[in-house]
């Protein structure tokens, strides 16, 4: 299985992630990681994040995941780039 998005960028603090503006929304399932993560839209964006048991919210702002908790991105229009900084 491939994933649904480009790796840009990676260094030891963060990466920069492309989801493609023609993904089909089905390959963006629900999932969880193994460590925090912070999630911040580099450019502004009608993207979607929902965390389990929450309504979806706007990627207007950084976002905390905690570890484990499942979570899921909904497309919005155009291209999206975040950085996503790890937490071990």
């Amino acid at each position: 299985m491939t994933n649904p998005y480009t790796n840009i960028e990676t260094t030891d603090e963060y990466i920069i992630r492309k989801f493609d503006k023609n993904i089909d929304p089905i390959e963006l399932m629900w999932h969880r990681d193994n460590e925090d993560r912070l999630v911040e839209a580099l450019e502004s964006t009608d993207w979607l994040i929902q965390l389990d048991d929450s309504l979806p919210i706007l990627l207007d702002k950084p976002i905390f995941i905690p570890k484990h908790v499942y979570h899921r991105t909904i497309k919005g229009t155009g291209p999206l780039l975040v950085k996503i900084k790890k937490y071990d």
